[in-house]
């Protein structure tokens, strides 16, 4: 049985449930479109810095956040469109904005709708025309999340976009990442690394983004939680991102469609003419071993 309720908390929080499985989403539309819990088997899947969310000044740290229009951050936060030069901010603006929800369905699964419309802030940074519609969707022990990007300018819009999940973990020792690349791009040292699936956890930082993908699933099994989560992606994502910083309980596994500073330099950036969409799909599955 599915179900969805709507709490009046701090913000007004969406609580979707798939009873027969005990497990539950939690969205929070006016705080970025943001969904805050995943619970599978009443199991917690992500982290949720709780002090900062419940600050509206700060971004939020934790759940799933929404990168659009840019991933990752430009030089001096600038891009230049039609000779003129804009300032956005790492990530881009949509974890920040309020959004609005639309539709819910409780049939065969749970699903909740959430919108994002350009206005007179948006186009401050980014002069375009937008809609972006994702439907957040809970079935068993996976997520899904569905998006659809759409152009409502005169003019070609060019973007990126991803998701930030930050995935809850007591001992990241126990961690074994399974990534479809035998290399990344530190973005500390900017140099190119090989990888074998195992980083140095005791680094105080580890922001690893990983390019030319070789299949369109990644996993990473806590054996300190007997778990094992999958993320699959479609064939737009280009970009897998893993970061982590030590001394705090989560780790982050990227999907981009896009790497750093594509506004510039046009690489896996997506240009949509006017009136066209593009579709994207990205799911997480929890199993317990």
């Amino acid at each position: 049985m599915f179900s969805i309720s709507l709490e009046e908390r701090q913000y007004k929080t969406y609580v979707l449930s798939d009873e027969s499985t005990h497990s539950q989403l939690e969205v929070v539309p006016e705080r970025g479109g943001v969904i805050t819990k995943w619970r599978v088997n009443g199991q917690e899947m992500f982290y949720l810095d709780e002090e900062r969310f419940t600050s509206p000044e700060l971004s939020v740290r934790g759940g799933n956040p929404i990168l659009f229009p840019i991933c990752g951050n430009l030089p001096d936060n600038t891009y230049t469109h039609n000779d003129k030069t804009y300032t956005l901010k790492q990530h881009g603006f949509a974890r920040e904005l309020p959004w609005e929800a639309t539709e819910q369905k409780t049939q065969d699964n749970a699903a909740l709708t959430v919108v994002l419309n350009s206005n007179e802030s948006t186009r401050a940074v980014y002069p375009f025309d937008f809609k972006v519609a994702f439907t957040y969707q809970i079935q068993g022990n996976s997520l899904e999340v569905r998006q659809e990007y759409t152009n409502l300018s005169s003019e070609p819009m060019p973007f990126s976009f991803g998701f930030h999940p930050y995935f809850a973990v007591q001992d990241k020792n126990q961690l074994v990442v399974e990534i479809p690349s035998t290399e990344y791009q530190d973005n500390q040292t900017k140099k190119t690394e090989p990888f074998n699936g195992k980083f140095d956890f005791n680094r105080d930082e580890i922001d690893a983004a990983f390019g030319k993908l070789s299949a369109k699933s990644a996993t990473v099994t806590d054996n300190s939680r007997k778990l094992k989560l999958t993320l699959e992606y479609d064939d737009i994502f280009s970009t897998l991102v893993f970061w982590t910083v030590k001394g705090k309980d989560f780790y982050c596994l990227e999907p981009w469609s896009a790497g750093r500073n594509s506004l510039n330099t046009g690489e896996h950036l997506t240009v949509l003419e006017p009136g066209a969409s593009q579709t994207a799909i990205f799911r997480l599955t929890a199993n317990f071993l």
